[in-house]
C-alpha cells in the first residue's frame, strides 16, 4: 500500500510538468507482466533448445537471439515468427495500460513490441500516432493527443525489430531518429520510467550521452523500482543482502543521470502510484452535474445565474472548466467560463474548457444504459472536483418531477474514483440528497481538511450567490493546500 506522502514531491514536480505538457513517459515490459505474455526468457527457451544451451544459465538474451541467427547464416525467420505469435494475439488490457492512457501525456516512449498502449488509447477515444520505423517520422497523424514512440519496432514489422546484438550494435545507424528524438525529449520532457529495468544497453547509451549534454544539469526524471522480495529462508539471505546492495548501487548511479529511484515493494503499487497521479493530474479540472427541468426552491433566474458565476470564477482561478452541457445547467455554466475566457487573452481556449456534450441515444436503444455510464466514467476520470447543481427531470411516464438519476450516478462514480464531491445542496433536488450525504461525514470525502463550514453554507438558500460561490472554490483552495485569491 503506497501511502500519498511518501511520492508527496515526485506528485508535486511530475504533475507540475503535466500542467505544461513536459511530462512523458517510459514503458518497458514490466509493465505487460499481467496480460500473460512470455517473458524474453519464454520467448528464447525454444531457441536456446536448438542451441543446446539451458536458458535458466543464460543473462545475455540479445547475445542468445544473435547466436540463433549465426547459425542460420543470417536468417532470423523464426525469430520473427516468435514475435508474431507472441506478440500478434490480442490481450486484454491491464488496469495500468487504461491509467497511462488517461494521463494527460503527449509523449510516450516503449521498447514493447506488443501493441497494448495502442488498444489502451484507442479505447480512451485518444487518437494517437505510432512511430515504429524511421518512416513513420515523415509523416504526422493530424490532430494527434499522444504520440508513442516503438524504440525497438513492434509486432507490425517484426523483421525490422530490435532484438539481437548486431541490431543494438547498428541501432544508431539504422534508427538514428530515434535516438536523436529521445535525446530530445530526456532534454525537454520530465520522464517516469515504468516496468523498465535499465539493462537495457540502448538506454544506458543514451542516457550516457545526455549527461555528457547537459553535465551537471539534467533534467528531472523517475523511475519505480521493486525491492528485492525478503527471504523465506535463512539460507538465501546472503543472496538477499547482495541484490539489496547492487540496487542500491544502481539507483545512486542513475542519479548522475537525473534519474530518481520510486521504491515499491511490489508492482502492484504500480496501479496505485498511477491512480493517485490522474487525480493529480486533473486537480485543476472542475466538473459541474446537474440538470433542472424544475428550478425550485430557487427560481431559473437565479440558477442559471449561479451556473453562470461558477463557470466564470473556474476559469478565473486558475482552473479547467469539463462539461457535459447538463439540461438547464450547463449552458449557463458554459456561458460563464467563455466570457472568462475571452476576457482573458492568455487564456487559451481549448486547454480551459472541455465540452463532452451527453451522447443522445434512444430509450428503446439496448446498450443506452451501459454507454451513458461509460461516458460518465470518462468524464469523471479526467476531472479533480465534481460540482453539483439541482439534479431533477420530469418523468416521461408519470409527467412528475423526480431526481435525476444521471446526477446521483455521477457522485457514485465520482466517489469510486476518489474525486471530491462539492454539493451545492442549496438548489435542491439530487444536490441536497447529495449534499445530506457529504456533509454527514465531510471526511470521507475531503479528508484531512477542515470544510464544514463551507458545506454549511452550500445548504443554505439564504446565502448569496457570491457566498455559494466563494464557498465552492474555498472548499477547493483547501485541498489544495492554495491561498485564497
Amino acid at each position: 500500500m503506497i501511502k500519498c506522502n511518501k511520492f508527496s514531491n515526485f506528485y508535486s514536480e511530475y504533475g507540475r510538468a503535466l500542467d505544461n505538457r513536459e511530462a512523458a513517459l517510459f514503458i518497458g515490459a514490466g509493465l505487460s507482466a499481467g496480460t500473460k505474455l512470455k517473458t524474453w526468457p519464454e520467448l528464447l527457451r525454444e531457441v536456446a533448445d536448438d542451441l543446446k544451451l539451458d536458458i535458466n544459465k543464460e543473462t545475455d538474451l540479445v547475445a542468445l537471439a544473435q547466436f540463433h541467427v549465426n547459425e542460420k547464416r543470417g536468417v532470423r525467420t523464426r525469430l520473427n515468427q516468435l514475435l508474431r505469435d507472441t506478440y500478434g494475439a490480442d490481450r486484454p488490457l491491464t488496469e495500468n495500460h487504461r491509467l497511462i492512457a488517461k494521463l494527460p501525456v503527449e509523449t510516450v516512449w516503449t521498447t514493447n513490441y506488443d501493441q497494448l498502449l495502442e488498444k489502451a488509447f484507442r479505447e480512451a477515444g485518444k487518437l494517437y500516432d505510432s512511430k515504429v520505423t524511421t518512416g513513420d517520422f515523415s509523416t504526422t497523424e493530424r490532430g494527434r493527443e499522444v504520440t508513442i514512440y516503438k524504440m525497438h519496432g513492434d509486432i507490425t514489422h517484426p523483421q525490422e525489430a530490435v532484438l539481437t546484438k548486431e541490431d543494438y550494435e547498428v541501432y544508431n545507424i539504422k534508427r538514428e531518429v530515434f535516438t536523436n528524438t529521445l535525446k530530445g525529449d530526456l532534454v525537454n520532457k520530465n520522464f517516469l520510467f515504468l516496468g523498465f529495468s535499465f539493462t537495457d544497453p540502448n538506454i544506458d547509451y543514451i542516457l550516457s550521452r545526455i549527461r555528457v549534454l547537459m553535465w551537471e544539469n539534467p533534467r528531472q526524471h523517475y523511475c519505480v523500482m521493486k525491492w528485492p522480495s525478503k527471504p523465506k529462508s535463512r539460507k538465501k539471505e546472503a543472496d538477499y543482502e547482495y541484490e539489496m546492495r547492487k540496487l542500491q548501487l544502481r539507483t545512486d548511479d542513475l542519479k548522475r543521470y537525473g534519474i530518481e529511484a520510486l521504491m515499491v515493494n511490489e508492482f502492484s503499487e504500480i496501479t496505485e502510484l498511477l491512480e493517485e497521479l490522474n487525480k493529480q493530474a486533473f486537480r485543476k479540472h472542475v466538473f459541474v452535474s446537474g440538470s433542472a427541468h424544475e428550478y425550485a426552491p430557487m427560481t431559473r433566474e437565479r440558477v442559471e445565474k449561479l451556473a453562470r458565476m461558477i463557470g466564470e470564477r473556474t476559469i478565473r482561478e486558475g482552473f479547467n472548466l469539463v462539461s457535459g452541457l447538463g439540461l438547464g445547467v450547463g449552458g449557463a455554466v458554459l456561458i460563464g467560463a467563455m466570457e472568462e475566457v475571452y476576457r482573458d487573452d492568455r487564456a487559451p481556449l481549448l486547454d480551459r474548457v472541455i465540452m463532452r456534450p451527453f451522447p443522445q441515444l434512444s430509450a428503446k436503444d439496448p446498450k443506452r444504459a451501459e454507454t451513458y455510464t461509460k461516458y460518465r466514467n470518462d468524464l469523471l476520470s479526467t476531472v479533480g472536483y465534481a460540482v453539483f447543481l439541482c439534479g431533477n427531470k420530469e418523468d416521461p411516464h408519470s409527467k412528475k418531477v423526480v431526481l435525476a438519476d444521471g446526477v446521483i450516478e455521477e457522485f457514485e462514480i465520482a466517489k469510486a474514483l476518489g474525486r471530491h464531491p462539492i454539493p451545492i445542496g442549496a438548489t435542491g433536488h439530487a444536490a441536497k440528497k447529495i449534499w445530506d450525504e457529504v456533509s454527514a461525514a465531510p471526511e470521507k470525502y475531503f479528508p484531512g481538511v477542515d470544510v464544514r463550514k463551507q458545506l454549511k453554507v452550500l445548504g443554505d438558500a439564504k446565502k448569496s450567490d457570491k457566498q455559494l460561490v466563494d464557498a465552492v472554490f474555498e472548499i477547493i483552495r483547501e485541498t489544495q493546500g492554495r491561498p485564497a485569491s
